[in-house]
């Protein structure tokens, strides 16, 4: 097609123009293979945003007719903290522990998509909400379980 076309001429000419450069600069220990050679062309940075946008836009909608208190996961733990304070036999015999990553594993998955750890101002884990939740949630666990 038209677009495939555009894109190897493209690569093409920069490939020869980056070997030019080397050449010229005096660089002999370029091994061939081993450079980046596979930048996008602008159109494929548009077409790429674009599919991106579309699908944060999508992800958005994931929850949107879900009651507030079950697409949070603070909200959700919250829950499962007031069950095993006030029946822990039961909370333990329905083996939570086991459930619940399950369960918390769609709404992290949501809140995943847009990160990127290669990006130079990514957010770590560590500083997420959710991540925070299901630590808060471990320490108040832990903190019960020690009494």
């Amino acid at each position: 097609t038209q677009g495939e076309d555009n894109s190897s001429a493209f690569i093409t000419k920069y490939r020869t123009c980056r070997r030019q450069m080397r050449e010229c600069s005096g660089e002999a220990d370029h091994h061939e293979g081993m450079s980046s050679d596979d930048e996008l062309t602008p159109t494929e940075v548009t077409e790429f945003q674009k599919s991106k946008d579309n699908v944060l836009e999508d992800s958005r909608k994931v929850f949107e007719d879900v009651h507030a208190d079950f697409c949070d996961i603070r909200k959700i733990l919250l829950k499962f903290q007031e069950w095993k304070e006030k029946f822990p036999d039961s909370y333990c015999d329905a083996y939570i522990s086991f459930c619940l990553p399950k369960l918390l594993n769609p709404l992290i998955r949501v809140q995943l998509i847009n990160w990127n750890p290669l990006e130079q101002n990514f957010t770590e884990l560590e500083e997420m909400p959710w991540f925070r939740a299901i630590q808060e949630f471990s320490d108040a666990k832990n903190v019960s379980e020690s009494k």
